[in-house]
């Protein structure tokens, strides 16, 4: 249940009087440090990097500061409405929680604890194609939640379709195709600490929960001779290995299928072959809703409706796959533009606070949704932590939207902002 502004802002307040102080750090910078200061280096590295030299994650947040809000007085905004139509259903906010991988590296109920968080906000999470838990088991653990499946388009059409069946089967309400991770960006934090999370099975969870990657498993292959130094490291790697994937220990360790799960999952995962003229083959999969997620020029949001998807999100990925790109939000208005209402568009990347959700809505977007900062609540402090975030945000979403003279989401206009 959604909790007015002012009343999330007394609470806090009323707190601190009995010396209770905030569990999640109000300013997300020093959320960002206390995760550090908590989780591995190799954890926080893949959580928290971008990119090369990681230009494109800071255009994301110097972007925002380039436009200005220009509050107007003596509105009456004492009811606030933050609810949007999105997808032909009314949703409580214009918030949704982005697609995020891994999230075992944050805290062991990953996946699962932020269903349970979006649920108690009532806002739709974005389930990733790299989730720690399966796709049904994040749908039990929230039943009644709004959620939508993120895909990665992998070699196999066939694990493409069965992923999607799962989704429908499961009760999501979309499927959100990720475009811009077709072969994975050069990412120099975790390249300096030689981690990549999947090779120990962790984030394949959709993966070997499936039919037909397991069948893929069975079928007979070309053994490749793969030299490795024995030390502890490697000891390391291989019981975390086991450990991770279904299963006994001992029974992964003598059918060595955990070896063999991350070997297919490494040879599938990425296509750069992927063209436009594969989406119609997505469609004949479902019917459920198809969002692109990763267009920043406008001609491909062109492309876009000429294949007949149901939205668009404007992403760079965080920051994460290619160093010195355009921001998200420099990107906004110009799609919004080609698109002209045909489809909702809704945007990622660098969402920090109420006044940065404001000043996307203002340039366009239908919803935004939030990456890095609900995951570091969850490393913080698991579900609760989650919770915490998104309240805050929406709270200071509320209270900036009202401040500036909106009652509603539908009065957060352009003319509420100037360019700095």
């Amino acid at each position: 249940m959604q909790q007015n502004a002012t009343d999330r802002q007394r609470s806090i307040y009323l707190k601190g009087v009995s010396g209770t102080r905030p569990t999640i750090p109000m300013d997300l910078e020093t959320l960002e440090s206390a995760v550090q200061q908590k989780l591995s280096m190799e954890a926080f590295a893949y959580i928290a990097g971008g990119a090369g030299k990681e230009q494109t994650m800071s255009n994301n947040r110097t972007a925002f500061q380039k436009w200005q809000i220009v509050p107007q007085m003596l509105r009456d905004v004492s009811v606030r409405d933050l609810s949007i139509d999105l997808l032909g259903k009314r949703r409580s906010s214009p918030l949704l929680l982005c697609p995020i991988g891994v999230l075992e590296l944050a805290h062991p109920d990953a996946d699962l604890a932020v269903a349970k968080a979006a649920a108690a906000v009532d806002i739709p999470m974005i389930v990733s194609n790299q989730a720690s838990k399966s796709m049904e088991s994040i749908a039990e653990a929230a039943p009644q939640a709004p959620r939508w499946f993120q895909l990665y388009w992998s070699k196999s059409n066939e694990l493409i379709s069965s992923f999607v069946k799962r989704a429908e089967a499961a009760d999501y309400e979309a499927i959100v195709v990720t475009l811009d991770t077709n072969i994975l960006g050069w990412r120099t934090r975790d390249l300096e600490l030689s981690y990549l999370p999947f090779l120990q099975g962790k984030g394949i969870a959709q993966y070997v929960s499936d039919p037909v990657f397991q069948r893929l498993l069975d079928e007979p292959k070309k053994e490749e001779a793969t030299k490795r130094h024995l030390n502890y490291n490697t000891l390391l790697s291989v019981y975390q290995l086991m450990k991770n994937y279904p299963g006994s220990f001992f029974s992964n360790l003598k059918t060595q299928r955990p070896v063999k799960a991350v070997r297919q999952f490494t040879q599938i995962f990425s296509r750069p072959s992927l063209t436009w003229k594969e989406l119609p083959f997505l469609r004949q999969q479902t019917d459920l809703p198809i969002l692109l997620k990763g267009i920043l020029h406008p001609e491909d949001a062109q492309k876009a409706l000429n294949y007949g998807v149901d939205g668009i999100i404007v992403s760079n990925h965080g920051g994460r796959q290619v160093d010195g790109a355009i921001s998200a939000l420099d990107a906004l208005p110009a799609i919004v533009d080609q698109v002209r209402g045909k489809v909702p568009v809704l945007m990622d990347s660098g969402i920090r606070s109420g006044a940065d959700v404001f000043k996307a809505l203002a340039l366009g977007a239908t919803a935004v949704c939030l990456g890095r900062p609900y995951v570091y609540g969850l490393a913080l402090n698991g579900q609760q932590g989650v919770t915490d975030v998104i309240r805050n945000l929406l709270a200071d979403f509320e209270l900036t939207m009202a401040l500036t003279g909106c009652k509603s989401v539908d009065e957060v206009r352009l003319e509420y902002l100037r360019r700095a």
